[in-house]
């Protein structure tokens, strides 16, 4: 059944690759929904769950997106792909609230699955780091600091909202969403270089062309493939998945010289949890010569960490 459905659903996504397109049926009769086709294309399967079928980025269903589908259903790839779906339920609801704050499709979220499975600690062979996986250059044209102990690339909302910025300027320039996933990939320099050597701004032709990269001739294919398998992950395979509560914390104001490590153990919290929320304080710790810092710790934590601040004051002031 699941095959079946599987292989209808990519003919759908060819035929209608925007969210809300209509449907005009042969005989008279009201045109039906993207949304509403696939709802009832899905409805015989016990193992799809079609609410999240709508798309609000461009779909094209080809030989390379289907290798990396077939690729993150296989033995190798599923394996680390079952790993981001379950890590995509605690970050992708904050990561698309704020791409529609943005006013951005909320499926770009997606290039933060391909680009570090939604670690926040990533990092790549090419020293980009984060989330969002920004190289330094670029994080600090965007606004995010790097010191010896602290790297906002890291920071998922900071660096949630720099991509932000970062993708509205590319898109202003290149003026398709494959486009601005490459040039986020290559760099807009390089991209602009080959549109200007090849004559063509679409993103297939220059493919075609071996214009591009070989991972940014990837890259597009491999967000659009977690995009298809996010949306039905039951269709995929990709059942019994233990996901992960959305992302939840409060702010509080802590002085230098807190520990990560010793926060949590009065929060009775586990120290990689309270480190992932804090992740951009790398080296775990505030130094002493910061006078106070904004962290995130758990929701309801909040007056175990001011009992915390008063015993490490206490303690500083008898040192």
């Amino acid at each position: 059944m699941s095959t079946w459905v599987a292989v209808l659903l990519s003919t759908f996504i060819i035929q209608f690759a925007q969210a809300g397109t209509s449907v005009t049926p042969a005989a008279p009769a009201p045109a039906l929904t993207l949304k509403e086709k696939l709802k009832a294309l899905t409805s015989r399967s016990t193992h799809v769950q079609s609410d999240n079928l709508i798309f609000d980025l461009p779909v094209t269903y080809n030989k390379k997106v289907s290798k990396w589908i077939a690729h993150y259903q296989g033995a190798r790839g599923s394996k680390w792909f079952r790993e981001w779906l379950q890590r995509s339920y605690k970050y992708m609801p904050f990561i698309q609230a704020e791409l529609k704050k943005a006013g951005l499709p909320l499926d770009l979220a997606y290039m933060v699955m391909i680009e570090s499975g939604f670690a926040p600690n990533a990092i790549s062979h090419a020293d980009a780091v984060g989330p969002w996986q920004f190289i330094e250059a670029t994080g600090t044209r965007y606004g995010l600091s790097k010191t010896w102990w602290l790297d906002e690339r890291r920071d998922l909302k900071k660096s949630t909202l720099a991509a932000i910025r970062y993708l509205k300027d590319l898109h202003q320039e290149f003026g398709s969403w494959y486009l601005v996933a490459a040039s986020y990939n290559m760099g807009e320099n390089g991209l602009r270089n080959r549109i200007k050597k090849y004559g063509t701004k679409d993103y297939w032709t220059l493919i075609k062309l071996n214009a591009l990269p070989v991972e940014t001739q990837e890259y597009v294919p491999k967000i659009l493939a977690a995009m298809l398998i996010a949306k039905a992950p039951n269709l995929y395979g990709f059942r019994d998945l233990e996901k992960m509560d959305p992302l939840e914390y409060e702010i509080v104001l802590v002085p230098g010289g807190t520990d990560l490590d010793a926060l949590a153990d009065h929060l009775s919290v586990t120290r990689k949890s309270l480190k992932d929320l804090n992740a951009e304080l790398y080296l775990g710790y505030i130094p002493r010569q910061v006078e106070k810092h904004f962290i995130r710790v758990p929701k309801g934590a909040g007056q175990l960490v001011s009992s915390y601040v008063h015993q490490f004051s206490r303690k500083v002031a008898l040192e």
